[in-house]
């Protein structure tokens, strides 16, 4: 009874700060620091235009920026952008301890496309009251390689594949992070993480188009952060649903705060949502 009640105690932060979250203006909504444009009609159109995402000047970013919350040095990263609060997505640190809640404290995760361990590193401090804690993260292989060098340790592990990581951790939670929408065919690409039956899929931070279909887009990214751009996706609600109610129960959408709704192209209307999911 005493261990229910610690998780249980463990669940409540989030959610009472979730409300103060949405009655307040977070800092969190920042100044959008991208430009998205362009309505195309195949990835390989739009990836001809871009820089693509396998430049090594991403991944010497955000080893730059996570090395210095990995020492203490700073904060909090999100995006390779280093900042003086961690700024957290409270529907998904609440999805995290229930499920850790529902397997008696015990959180396993496969972070698909987690980087160096920007979600892992943002949400340890409450992570620390599961009983125990093991974050996989599946990356492009020139991550996993900086990763299991320099940030790998009893907790944190660096994977080729969804695969690789399941011969080694029984895993209950899915998190994809502001990845979906970076995918070339992120349908078949959902399809396929729906058939490995986890207990939780958490999507967060993943856009969405008002009204019309999916949106394939540039995204070029500001000089200031590195200089990069690439193919992204917004999705149309309803057929994002239609693959993922299938096989999955909808616990909640929910606003992370961070980036504010916006147009793009002057007409299509975009926001970001987290999606929380059950077996």
């Amino acid at each position: 009874m005493a261990t229910i009640k610690k998780y249980i105690k463990a669940l409540l932060p989030p959610l009472v700060f979730s409300i103060v979250h949405r009655l307040t203006k977070s800092k969190a909504i920042e100044k959008k620091a991208e430009i998205w444009s362009g309505n195309f009609e195949s990835w390989e159109q739009a990836q001809a235009l871009c820089s693509g995402y396998d430049s090594n000047v991403i991944l010497e970013t955000c080893k730059a920026s996570l090395l210095k919350v990995k020492n203490g040095e700073a904060v909090y990263e999100r995006d390779s952008v280093l900042f003086d609060e961690i700024q957290y997505s409270f529907g998904l640190l609440a999805a995290l301890e229930r499920a850790a809640l529902e397997n008696d404290g015990i959180l396993n995760v496969v972070d698909f496309g987690g980087s160096l361990g920007s979600t892992y590193f943002q949400n340890l401090d409450f992570l620390k009251s599961c009983k125990s804690v093991s974050w996989n993260i599946v990356e492009q292989p020139h991550f996993v390689a900086c990763g299991k060098q320099f940030f790998e340790d009893e907790n944190l592990k660096f994977y080729h594949s969804i695969e690789d990581c399941l011969k080694n951790c029984k895993v209950n939670v899915l998190v994809l992070s502001s990845v979906l929408q970076y995918l070339d065919k992120p349908h078949d690409w959902l399809k396929k993480f729906v058939d490995y039956d986890f207990s939780f899929i958490l999507l967060d931070r993943t856009s969405f188009v008002e009204g019309v279909d999916d949106l394939l887009t540039i995204q070029d990214v500001p000089d200031e952060i590195y200089k990069a751009s690439y193919p992204a996706w917004f999705f149309n609600k309803l057929k994002l649903e239609k693959i993922l109610l299938k096989n999955y129960k909808l616990i909640s959408y929910f606003d992370n705060g961070f980036t504010p709704p916006t147009t793009v192209n002057g007409i299509n209307r975009v926001y970001w949502n987290g999606i929380i999911l059950r077996k």
